[in-house]
Order: structure tokens, then C-alpha cells, then sequence
């Protein structure tokens, strides 16, 4: 997928970090040892294979002069600091880092490496499972995400901070966040700004609720998930992390959005039981943030084609109904 936040690299510079990282001996010579893989619209990833035939995976994090949205920033931070909570409190799989560098030397922004996972894509190869195969593999995410969300945080917020103990006002300030970034780039959503900001307000009351920070992953979709034999061998991707409220995560959005699929496979897995009121107000503002940034992102990320806001533009349109607010 293409994307202006991808940081491409000349082989030169890929050799320079491979050396780095694995030594002058494993830098690989010839051609054909470093292919780009296209699944993902934020960061660029390689598959570097090493001279003495060991696959790898180098992901390097947007140049530092291209504009990411407010909650994009520091992300492969984010990433590191989550795989190591993950790896340290859980059994979920996720993947070794050989080697991170913040230096910047070599090249303008964050990188490291890992292994290269041997596994399908579950968001590229679930349609043309079996229904029961398919509904396998996203129970197990159900739990794989409960795990996730067992770790508990010091407080509501960004991995490294500031933390608060008020759900309410960190996730209000999310969606503020998200606003503003719109508004600065001039992006259509098709509603004036300060009605959705008036429909968080309204429906604010639900998030106190939530008292305990928990570690949510909020962007693990299927096609953060590899494969393989039946299980899942990896998830991938951790960058979006904080603690939060564990309602927020992806496999819940199909509980209020049907256009997301039928999240009962997902809620089995997790052992959740029907959403009480409270919890789909909150689970109906989750949906108006998750799909206000898939409008506004577009430009962010410089789409050549209108299909992800065309798409996402009616689902905006159906989370505002859900919180009381139609077009007349």
C-alpha cells in the first residue's frame, strides 16, 4: 500500500544498518536479498535476508519532515516499550527485536529489526477460509487480546506518559486531538467540528465507568495477525498502544458498525458476555474516533484515491446516528 509516511532506503543505507545490527559478515552481497512488503500503510518493512540465508524483517518509522497525526508521533517507540510488555507479562506471540537504533545517523529516523514470520496474513488469506476456520482464528484473537489487556497500567494514557486516572478526560482529549488535526489540514468530514465535539460531551458521562488502565492494542486487526497450522503464530504491529479502556479494541467495533463484521467469534474468544448500555455508548464512541480518523488519515498519509474515505465517510455518518445525531 502506498503511503507518503513510508521511509524508503537506498541499498547502500539498508547495508550500513544490517551491518550495524548483525555484523560486517552477515551484510548480504549481490542482488535480490531485500524486497519491500506492501501490507501496511504507516511505516516501510523490508525482508532482508542475511548472508547466511537468515530471513528478516527491517521496519523503519516515517521521515521526520513528513506530518503524521498527533497520536502517530513516536510510534515505533510505542511499538518497542508494547512487545516488550507483551513478551514479559503474556504468552501471546509476538516477535524477538534484534536491534533498535534511535540514532538517527544512519539514517533520519527510528528502525529495527526482527525475525521474518513464516505465516500467512490473516487479513489477506481470511476470505477464503471456511467459516469454521475462519471464526477459529479470530476466537483465538479474542483471547490472545484479553491476555493483552490483562496487563495493567499506572494510569490512563500514552506507555510512557503522563498518565492520569481519569478515563473520561484522557480519552476526550484523544478525540480532541484527532479533531484538531483535521481541522489544521482542513479535512471534510462532513459534519461542523464542534457538533462531534458536542456528541463526545453529551455522551461523556459512560467513560467513568472505566477505572482501570489496562494495556489495549486499539489497531489489532486481522491484518495484524500471521497464521499458521490452525493458530495464530504472531501478531504484529504494536505501535498504536496505550492504556486505556479494553472496550476500545478492534474486535468490538462489529458490536455497534455491522460493516465490520460479526464480532461474536471475537467475544466468545474473549470470554465477554452482551454489552450492558453503558458499554455500547462507550463501545458507539469508540466507533465515532476510530472512524473519524479513517476519514481524516487520508490526507495525512497523502491517499492517491478517495476508496478508504469514501468508505469511511458513511460509517462517520452511522456513528454519529448511533449517538443521537442524523442529518436533517
Amino acid at each position: 500500500m502506498e503511503s507518503i509516511t513510508k521511509n524508503r532506503q537506498s541499498p547502500g543505507t539498508l547495508r550500513a544498518m544490517i551491518e550495524r545490527a548483525y555484523g560486517a559478515e552477515q551484510v548480504p552481497a549481490g542482488d535480490s536479498w531485500a524486497g519491500e512488503l506492501g501490507h501496511g500503510w504507516f511505516n516501510v518493512a523490508y525482508r532482508i535476508r542475511l548472508r547466511d540465508g537468515a530471513d528478516v524483517v527491517l521496519k523503519i518509522a516515517p521521515p521526520p519532515h513528513v506530518e503524521v497525526m498527533t497520536y502517530e508521533r513516536g510510534a515505533m517507540s510505542i511499538e518497542l516499550k508494547t512487545l516488550d510488555l507483551i513478551r514479559t507479562h503474556t504468552s501471546v506471540p509476538v516477535p524477538d527485536v534484534h536491534f533498535a537504533d534511535q540514532s538517527h545517523d544512519l539514517c533520519d529516523a527510528d528502525y529495527f529489526f526482527m525475525p521474518y514470520i513464516d505465516a500467512d496474513n490473516l487479513g489477506i488469506v481470511s476470505a477464503g477460509l471456511p467459516a469454521a476456520e475462519r471464526e477459529a482464528y479470530t476466537e483465538q484473537l479474542g483471547a490472545a487480546n484479553r491476555e493483552i489487556n490483562s496487563i495493567r497500567g499506572p494510569g490512563f494514557g500514552p506507555l510512557a506518559g503522563p498518565h492520569d486516572p481519569s478515563w473520561r478526560r484522557v480519552f476526550t482529549g484523544i478525540v480532541e486531538d484527532v479533531l484538531a488535526d483535521g481541522e489544521r489540514r482542513g479535512v471534510d468530514i462532513g459534519w461542523e467540528y464542534d457538533v462531534v465535539r458536542a456528541v463526545v460531551a453529551e455522551h461523556a458521562g459512560s467513560l467513568d465507568e472505566v477505572t482501570e488502565p489496562r494495556l489495549v492494542e486499539w489497531d489489532l486487526w486481522d491484518s495484524n495477525v500471521m497464521v499458521r497450522d490452525g493458530k495464530i503464530a504472531c501478531i504484529v504491529d504494536h505501535e498504536r498502544a496505550f492504556y486505556g479502556d479494553p472496550l476500545i479494541e478492534a474486535g468490538f467495533t462489529g458490536t455497534q458498525i455491522s460493516a465490520f463484521g460479526d464480532a461474536t467469534p471475537f467475544m466468545r474468544g474473549y470470554d465477554h458476555t452482551e454489552l450492558t448500555e453503558t458499554q455500547r455508548v462507550r463501545r458507539r464512541l469508540y466507533c465515532l474516533h476510530l472512524m473519524l480518523i479513517m476519514v481524516i488519515e487520508t490526507v495525512y498519509r497523502g491517499h492517491t484515491d478517495s476508496k478508504q474515505y469514501d468508505w469511511a465517510r458513511p460509517r462517520l455518518d452511522e456513528a454519529m446516528a448511533l449517538l443521537g445525531r442524523t442529518r436533517r
